[in-house]
């Protein structure tokens, strides 16, 4: 499966992006589920990815979904307690999960270093590794379940998930879920999807707000490899999505991308 062309939306600002991801992805929710008899969404941590889930949280049309039918799952971790204000499971709870009735054996939080796995980051990334794997179908095409939604925040640097520049996690090209040894962002020890297991998505949704974000996403959408600038390397099966605001979108060449009307 080729690479899908990334297409790129330019909102005024953030507050607006939030809440025109969040009414797209509760349209794509809903659609998969009239279509499949659930949903599969893969969620992205920080600001953005916050921002969109408390959108959703306070969009009336969110009671159109039903929560019931839902997988979530996340790009990565830290690698912290379960109850750390860091993680962004913990975080998508306060934002969306706790108001909204999901199914808990339907919300695949990555293990915690309180968990079973102790200070093994490589064993609990095995672990959420054999979860997906055990959610794959027939019908999927490899060791995860084919994602609806793959929602990702890019860092200024063009990292995704816990996929770093120049880091080995960046280059893996097996595995679906690896532990992420010295981060340059703290904390150093992460669990994060790999490359084959984002492209396994229907759909990659890239998320970038704020003139720090300009930089990366320029480079990115140059067209940079994966080991230079992972974010370079993110696509859906069949589509590829940048949703950004203007700032965002400062350093992309003039006219390719108009803003949105929104």
């Amino acid at each position: 499966m080729g690479m899908t062309t990334p297409q790129v939306v330019v909102h005024r600002d953030k507050e607006l992006m939030a809440q025109a991801a969040a009414a797209r992805l509760i349209t794509k929710i809903v659609d998969a589920q009239a279509a499949r008899g659930s949903a599969s969404v893969v969620l992205t941590g920080g600001r953005n990815g916050n921002g969109l889930l408390a959108a959703l949280a306070a969009a009336p049309a969110r009671d159109a979904v039903d929560w019931s039918r839902i997988d979530l799952w996340w790009g990565d971790e830290r690698y912290v307690p379960a109850d750390d204000p860091e993680r962004n499971h913990t975080q998508a709870r306060e934002a969306l999960l706790d108001s909204v009735p999901v199914d808990p054996a339907r919300v695949h939080a990555m293990p915690a270093s309180d968990g079973p796995y102790g200070a093994d980051v490589d064993a609990a990334a095995a672990a959420y590794a054999a979860e997906l794997a055990k959610a794959a179908g027939p019908e999927d095409h490899g060791p995860v379940p084919t994602f609806d939604v793959l929602m990702l925040g890019v860092g200024p640097d063009t990292h995704i998930a816990s996929l770093f520049p120049e880091h080995p996690a960046s280059r893996e090209s097996e595995r679906t879920v690896v532990g992420v040894h010295g981060a340059p962002k703290p904390p150093p020890t992460r669990i994060s999807l790999t490359l084959p297991a984002i492209r396994a998505a229907r759909e990659v949704w890239l998320l970038a707000a704020g003139e720090d974000k300009a930089g990366a996403v320029a480079i990115a959408l140059g067209g940079a490899g994966a080991v230079q600038a992972p974010a370079a390397q993110a696509y859906g099966r069949s589509r590829t999505l940048w949703l950004l605001d203007r700032t965002a979108a400062a350093k992309l060449p003039v006219g390719l991308y108009p803003p949105a009307a929104s």
